[in-house]
């Protein structure tokens, strides 16, 4: 009975948990910023957009923050236009859980340069694309097409000392793919903590 229980849910679990691919429509979402506002897909129909999975506690992502390479990438890009979405999908009580009440403050401590933080303590919009890792990265042209979903770049290493030598995978999606070229890489295995569910 205990294991048809757990079948049960790994079953119900994987349902839920989409595989977003590459060249086909995103998954819609609708989730709630830092200041209160509602985000839809929808919403960006025409623009850019890149999804970024956040972790402050993860030493993975503190290896693109503290090193400032993540905010350099979210001012150049959302200055050329592109709607960069921060996701915070932990859950209450986890690591790297954002509190709404304080989500502005988290932005301000790590010097955020994205369009806005999204808080998806649910785990819904995480689930909708299978965010497996922070960072997990998604590249979405202006038709809602996703053109890139992966790790951010080719170093799977947390020291932040390996960032200048490796291949940054979202910014040759994002300059490729804007610039009307094929993506060369589009998809690529993601690397960092595990995403922490509810």
């Amino acid at each position: 009975m205990k294991f048809l229980s757990a079948l049960l849910v790994l079953v119900f679990t994987n349902c839920l948990m989409a595989e977003v691919e590459v060249g086909k429509p995103a998954p819609s979402f609708n989730e709630v910023d830092q200041n209160g506002k509602s985000h839809q897909l929808s919403d960006f129909k025409g623009k850019w957009v890149v999804l970024e999975w956040f972790n402050e506690g993860c030493p993975y992502v503190k290896k693109h923050y503290g090193s400032k390479n993540m905010q350099m990438l979210q001012d150049k890009y959302t200055k050329k236009g592109v709607q960069w979405l921060t996701v915070a999908t932990s859950a209450e009580g986890k690591q790297g859980y954002v509190a709404p009440g304080k989500a502005n403050d988290q932005m301000k401590r790590v010097n955020m340069k994205s369009t806005a933080l999204l808080l998806d303590a649910d785990g819904t919009m995480g689930r909708a694309f299978d965010a497996k890792t922070t960072p997990h990265m998604f590249v979405i042209d202006p038709q809602g097409t996703v053109v890139y979903a992966g790790a951010i770049d080719s170093n799977d290493s947390s020291n932040p000392s390996t960032i200048s030598k490796a291949e940054n995978y979202v910014v040759a999606a994002l300059d490729s793919a804007m610039a009307g070229k094929e993506v060369q890489k589009s998809s690529t295995q993601p690397y960092g903590c595990s995403v922490k569910y509810k």
